[in-house]
């Protein structure tokens, strides 16, 4: 075996585990919100890109936010309209387009679940430390080749 041959299967071992501890983890999260605040990962995403935004988007413009297509994002924020946490205006200036935001209950709810959602993160990563955790980011920046990112 070539030393890169070993390497490139380290790389691939290493990819498969990143995905496998991402995907426990992501799956961990999609439970919790279901069993214990009645919603799901989607409509949690949703609701934080639009309390992020802080104002009401285009709905092109949370689909971008998300990487997922407008149907997709037009299917969750149905649910959310549906259920008083997101509302619907069209532009005054183009009735094609459409802004999608937060309601003042979303807000509400959403501040809940994003504190519920920390802590239930937190306790997923309990193990790491301060260190630990520059390491994580500096080695993701890495593999990102975006030493400027400074959100981790």
């Amino acid at each position: 075996m070539k030393p890169f041959d070993a390497l490139s299967r380290r790389r691939l071992r290493t990819w498969i585990r990143l995905l496998r501890i991402t995907r426990r983890n992501e799956n961990h999260l999609r439970e919790f919100l279901r069993v214990n605040h009645d919603t799901t990962l989607p409509r949690f995403d949703v609701a934080a890109a639009l309390y992020r935004v802080g104002q009401p988007v285009k709905m092109s413009v949370l689909s971008q936010m998300l990487l997922v297509s407008n149907g997709n994002a037009t299917t969750v924020v149905d649910r959310l309209e549906k259920d008083g946490l997101a509302a619907r205006e069209q532009s005054g200036e183009d009735k094609r387009v459409v802004f999608v935001g937060l309601t003042p209950a979303g807000n509400r709810w959403f501040k809940d679940l994003a504190d519920a959602h920390e802590n239930e993160v937190n306790a997923l990563f309990a193990a790491l430390g301060h260190d630990d955790l520059n390491l994580v980011r500096d080695l993701m920046r890495r593999l990102e080749g975006d030493a400027d990112d400074q959100d981790v």
